[in-house]
């Protein structure tokens, strides 16, 4: 699958720590080829259509969609990125 990255997501992965940054790479290439993987903990965001979460850290989420064969990177960040406005 193809990744593509929504402006939302580039600014707030602009925002994170160094550290964050490399492990959300190598997450990122993980949801790729195997989206269900248990290091990635997704799950369907309730009352969401199409919109899944996935783990970087305990400290760190991401939201995605799917359309067709690519998946839109949202956001990333910490839990409050769920919340809704």
């Amino acid at each position: 699958m193809k990744i593509v990255l929504l402006r939302s997501f580039e600014k707030d992965f602009k925002k994170l720590p160094k550290q964050f940054q490399q492990t959300t790479l190598k997450k990122l290439s993980r949801l790729t080829t195997h989206r269900g993987h248990p290091s990635l903990r997704t799950k369907k965001i309730k009352g969401c259509e199409n919109i899944w979460e996935g783990s970087i850290s305990t400290a760190c989420r991401f939201t995605y969609h799917i359309d067709g064969a690519a998946i839109f990177l949202r956001r990333i960040g910490t839990h409050s990125i769920l919340e809704k406005p």
